[in-house]
């Protein structure tokens, strides 16, 4: 899974490497070396016009609170357990299903972190182990993911900014490269060379399979935090 990630380029730079427009949202994010669930982060998304003026969809880098709350929720803190979706499962698991068809989004991140179980050498405690994966050539990676809106019912007009949430949640498939000598799971993230044909994919409004929009993974790297 991905619990914590990096995040902490600049929204100018972001929206410059994929080629979106900054929200018009007030909200500036800081650089984040622990990105936690609840936490607000940068996603890259295409987003349609509300009203049919037949203008074409626009590429948009906003803020959305990282734990997917689903459409149906009565409450919004069922986010902070909807952080990860398994590539295998997203399809028809209900909370993801209509976001995996319609809302596909990616996620700009420097890498993400593994805590995996150990022992203390000086106490002989067990203690989890980080350990930070991030690619080779530090380039800034893409995680693949999906978003939802969320209506709050305790706001009356539905043209107050503070009537809809935005939530993301982070897809997660079988480890292959050198992540997987740290953790069995692991976001499929890409690079520079595959924004572009994957941020199409992820936004198309039917059901490929997810695998075609997040392979080949880039070569990446891992070291022990101490």
């Amino acid at each position: 899974m991905c619990g914590r990630y990096v995040s902490t380029p600049r929204p100018q730079d972001l929206a410059q490497l994929f080629h979106a427009n900054e929200s018009l949202s007030t909200k500036a994010l800081a650089p984040n070396w622990n990105v936690a669930p609840t936490d607000d982060v940068w996603a890259v998304l295409e987003r349609t016009p509300r009203d049919d003026d037949g203008a074409p969809p626009a590429r948009e880098l906003r803020p959305l609170r990282w734990g997917l709350v689903p459409s149906w929720a009565k409450e919004p803190k069922i986010g902070a357990r909807m952080i990860n979706a398994r590539v295998e499962s997203v399809h028809e698991k209900p909370v993801f299903r209509r976001a995996f068809v319609k809302r596909r989004c990616l996620l700009p991140a420097d890498g993400f972190y593994e805590r995996v179980p150990g022992t203390d050498p000086a106490t002989g405690k067990a203690r989890k182990q980080p350990y930070f994966i991030h690619p080779e050539d530090e380039q800034v990676m893409a995680l693949a993911g999906l978003y939802e809106y969320w209506r709050d019912p305790a706001v009356a007009q539905d043209d107050d900014p503070a009537a809809w949430l935005m939530t993301c949640t982070i897809i997660t498939t079988e480890a292959t490269d050198a992540a997987g000598h740290v953790h069995p799971r692991m976001p499929p993230a890409l690079t520079e060379d595959h924004y572009e044909d994957t941020v199409e994919l992820l936004d198309q409004a039917t059901d490929p399979p997810l695998d075609a929009a997040v392979e080949p993974p880039p070569a990446r790297s891992h070291h022990r935090l101490h």
